[in-house]
């Protein structure tokens, strides 16, 4: 019983950090470039997690699992969270998250056209329409008219940053990389960083450290310490000891928690399309997450 509680409070924590880290990016870039911002957070993050496993005795990664992971790199640090935080320049942070959400969709989508997986119901195929119900309920309102210049490229972000982390999923669960998870995903992030330094250093703009505003290394240090490194270390203990479908439930409730913390932080508005979108939306993920599940079971 005392595993079971634990495992339902790291549920908990790994939805509530990962909600709010939405929010703590986009207040974080209102003092520096979203690029360097993500490269930063990938540098200290990777050095903290690869210099605690080296200290300790881990192997180093042959040059084998070095490629595989750097490869991994690109889609899951690189595409998915460099992208998704600069989506946050011009998104609001409960948007940004609500596409994020979208992942499953996509993964199911993906696993049928590219890696022929046919085992897809009636229940996969009105989740998936749900998904994109929803998401348009949630735009429509921007439709015709954007408050927030650039709110189309932020969009075009956003979705380039779900689809790669739906990717990498995939890739994660075919690929047999024999490493310590934690070990692997700091060298993820090390590789990701000088990638992401490139980018920034490509669109310009860049703040030098000593310029870099208080607010802005906090976020940074909330991203690695409660973002990196907590929440990841309570997903995978969930993980273990949960079932998988409550397992999951943190992508349900992330959008919710961005929203809810989006609204009072960053006085980001609640609209009526917001919230129905937002209802349909989850509840294709849902249905889309338990007949994928169900089929492969």
């Amino acid at each position: 019983m005392k595993t079971n509680n634990t495992a339902y409070l790291a549920l908990a924590t790994t939805s509530l950090i990962w909600g709010s880290t939405w929010v703590v990016m986009k207040w974080g870039i209102q003092g520096m470039p979203p690029l360097q911002l993500a490269a930063i957070r990938q540098l200290l993050g990777g050095l903290i997690l690869v210099g605690f496993f080296l200290y300790k005795g881990e192997a180093f990664p042959s040059q084998k699992q070095l490629f595989q992971i750097f490869i991994l790199s690109i889609f899951t640090f690189v595409l998915a969270n460099g992208l998704s935080t600069w989506s946050l320049q011009y998104l609001p942070s409960g948007l940004a998250a609500l596409i994020g959400a979208l992942y499953p969709l996509s993964v199911v989508v993906m696993e049928y056209f590219i890696f022929k997986n046919k085992q897809i119901n009636t229940a996969t195929v009105v989740g998936v329409l749900l998904g994109i119900v929803g998401i348009a309920t949630v735009l429509s309102e921007h439709v015709f008219i954007s408050h927030t210049p650039g709110f189309a490229w932020g969009i075009l972000l956003a979705s380039i940053a779900m689809l790669s982390w739906s990717y990498s999923t995939i890739m994660i669960g075919r690929s047999k990389v024999n490493i310590n998870p934690y070990f692997g995903m700091g060298w993820q992030m090390l590789f990701s960083s000088g990638m992401i330094a490139i980018l920034a250093l490509i669109k310009g703009n860049n703040l030098a450290f000593s310029e870099i505003p208080t607010n802005a290394w906090i976020a940074i240090a909330y991203l690695i310490v409660m973002g990196s490194l907590l929440a990841m270390m309570a997903f995978i203990y969930t993980m273990k000891h949960l079932p998988a479908p409550i397992a999951s439930l943190y992508a349900y409730i992330n959008p919710i928690v961005a929203i809810m913390i989006g609204t009072v932080v960053l006085d980001e508005h609640i609209t009526w399309q917001l919230i129905v979108g937002t209802v349909i939306t989850l509840l294709g993920v849902y249905l889309v997450n338990k007949s994928f599940k169900k089929a492969t079971a």
